[in-house]
């Protein structure tokens, strides 16, 4: 259910601004309304969550290998400044570490040697000079040319020019370590690479620190944000001057608001919602329609607050088209075995099992109905006869299959207009849902004739009826919504063309829901297919390995195609074609009260 909003403007006294915004944040009902603000103030604030936000950025990687350390004050600002002049070591010492195997690169060839030997022998007049040449360069020397060969490879060759430079080419320069100290020195930077590893580990073990620091941070940004969107009157004398906001609350905890404003001396007005505001959507579910907010969570989707909390039938919806796209028992005991297994280990952490675990647990008791009924387990072909004997026969016939699932088609989006009926009365415009209604309704069975069988499913003559009254009675009760009733049934036909096309987009959608046969079909094949390919093996060790691991390796496969396939199909199914029909459009944004969710860690 969406709960109903009230729009309430605040006054207080300038003076007391802050004040008032701090029982207002304690008090933690009263979405503000976003408005445009800056301030100096909040540049600040903003510029320190971005880099306690890098901070943590920074702790991600190593969260899952943070190791128990005892316990210690942490200081999360401190930390981020801590956290920052350690990602700055690090990147300090990967680029000396990177500079210094290039330079081993670069001299390795050499072998090992003391560059300054070089000078000392040119002191006693030893004059030795380094040169890599090409062998072309190097078969080129003359006679006269004293040039001690050290090493060469296919293309290059190293050596000393004894006493004078070769003309034409660039000496060797000489390093500043020899290849001893150059490895010395990468294992000790190494070494402290290492050391800052361990120590980001440890930050990350302490990261709660850090993310109170977030968090404060974002109170404070949201009672800035606040008090720089108050407005004030201007041009009169400060001890008079006044502010004031403006924002939603649940009709509900109104109460409350109206016994903390007398409490303060506040100025409080109470409305409803103008046709111009847009209040947040604040979605009450029970237990059970609870499980389907972690889906829509994932998906970002929010109803706007006019538009309508479909979280039951979505939640019923999806659990079907989740059976029929994953089709089989086996899969399904997969699923809900892991579900346990997150639930069990959920509930000994915290105490609570995730209600993204209960709908994953759900919809695995589903898949397993559905399997068990349909005789589906890991497509099998001979499956033990107290199996068989729980197989439904209707359901044995894929051509039943699919008319169930154009009944199921046409039920959700008849579904939907019945919602639309209800929502648009005592309105005229009602009967243009009706209307509509019955039109799908005579879809239905032109679709049952032109897909599945014109000889089993003949179009009953009521169904045209339905199909031309339906159309003919929306066009004429569409534009009711007051005034000249003819003008209003002219400006409905205005709308012929698009309309039509509406009519037409609304058959396809009916016909869309084959493709839960279609995709559960083909998820069936490729089971079948490994199935086929493990068994085909020669019997013995070979079957034993080889098949167990064609089916480890197609089952799982299947199992991840057939998860991609429900994100595909079957939330497009909600999301598009019966959201469609209610015309949502999932415009709304979710009531986040102005409110002090935790209190901030003592300096």
């Amino acid at each position: 259910m969406i709960v109903p909003m009230k729009k309430v403007s605040l006054v207080v006294m300038d003076k007391t601004r802050e004040a008032s915004l701090e029982k207002l944040r304690e008090v933690g009902v009263v979405h503000l309304e976003k408005r445009a603000v800056a301030s100096d103030i909040l540049s600040v604030l903003l510029d320190q969550k971005i880099n306690v936000e890098r901070a943590l950025g920074l702790l991600r990687p190593y969260l899952g290998e943070a190791k128990a350390s005892p316990e210690q004050e942490s200081n999360g600002a401190e930390m981020v400044k801590q956290i920052f002049a350690l990602e700055d070591e690090r990147k300090a010492l990967q680029e000396q570490l990177l500079g210094m195997i290039k330079e081993r690169s670069r001299i390795e060839s050499w072998g090992n040697f003391k560059p300054g030997s070089f000078q000392d022998l040119a002191v006693q007049g030893v004059v030795l000079i380094p040169y890599k040449l090409s062998r072309k360069v190097y078969a080129s020397l003359g006679k006269e040319d004293l040039f001690i060969r050290l090493a060469e490879d296919k293309a290059v060759v190293y050596g000393l020019s004894v006493g004078k430079e070769i003309e034409g080419e660039i000496p060797f320069v000489l390093p500043e370590h020899s290849l001893n100290e150059l490895e010395g020195i990468i294992q000790g930077i190494q070494g402290k690479l290492q050391d800052i590893e361990i120590r980001f580990s440890d930050f990350a073990h302490r990261k709660e620190a850090v993310e109170a620091e977030l968090e404060e941070l974002t109170q404070h940004i949201a009672f800035e944000t606040a008090r720089a969107g108050m407005d004030r009157v201007e041009s009169v004398p400060v001890e008079f001057a006044v502010s004031w906001l403006t924002g939603y609350v649940p009709d509900d905890a109104v109460g409350i608001l109206k016994r903390t404003a007398a409490e303060n001396g506040w100025a409080l007005v109470v409305r409803d919602p103008d046709e111009t505001d847009n209040p947040p959507t604040l979605v009450k579910s029970n237990a059970f329609t609870r499980l389907i907010q972690p889906l829509f969570q994932l998906l970002g989707t929010t109803p706007g607050y006019r538009e309508y909390d479909i979280s039951l039938s979505y939640l019923l919806f999806f659990s079907f088209f989740f059976a029929m796209i994953f089709g089989d028992a086996g899969y399904g005991s997969i699923l809900f075995v892991g579900a346990l297994i997150f639930g069990i280990k959920s509930a000994r952490q915290t105490g609570k099992v995730p209600d993204g675990v209960l709908l994953l647990g759900l919809l695995s008791l589903t898949t397993i109905l559905w399997g068990t009924i349909t005789g589906s387990w890991f497509a099998i072909q001979h499956i033990p006869e107290f199996l068989a004997a729980l197989k439904v026969p209707f359901l044995a016939s894929e051509q039943n299959i699919k008319h169930l699932c154009f009944v199921v088609g046409a039920g959700q989006l008849i579904l939907a207009h019945l919602k639309n009926i209800k929502k648009a009365l005592p309105s005229l415009t009602a009967l243009a849902q009706a209307g509509w209604l019955c039109m799908m309704v005579g879809l239905y069975f032109l679709v049952l004739n032109l897909v599945l069988s014109k000889t089993e499913f003949p179009i009953p003559t009521f169904a045209l009826y339905l199909i031309g009254g339906g159309l003919g009675t929306f066009f004429i009760f569409v534009e009711q919504k007051g005034g000249n009733f003819l003008k209003n049934i002219g400006k409905g036909f205005a709308t012929f063309l698009t309309t039509f096309l509406s009519a037409v987009s609304s058959f396809s959608d009916i016909i869309s829901y084959i493709r839960l046969f279609a995709v559960g079909l083909a998820g069936a094949a490729i089971a079948s297919s490994f199935n086929a390919m493990a068994g085909g093996l020669p019997a013995g060790p070979v079957r034993i390995i080889g098949g167990g691991l064609i089916l480890l390796f197609g089952h799982g496969l299947n199992l991840a195609m057939n998860a991609l396939s429900v994100v595909v199909h079957g939330v497009r199914l909600n999301l598009l074609e019966y959201a469609g029909h209610l015309g949502m459009e999932w415009s709304g944004y979710t009531y986040s009260p102005f409110a002090l969710k935790h209190k901030a860690l003592p300096d």
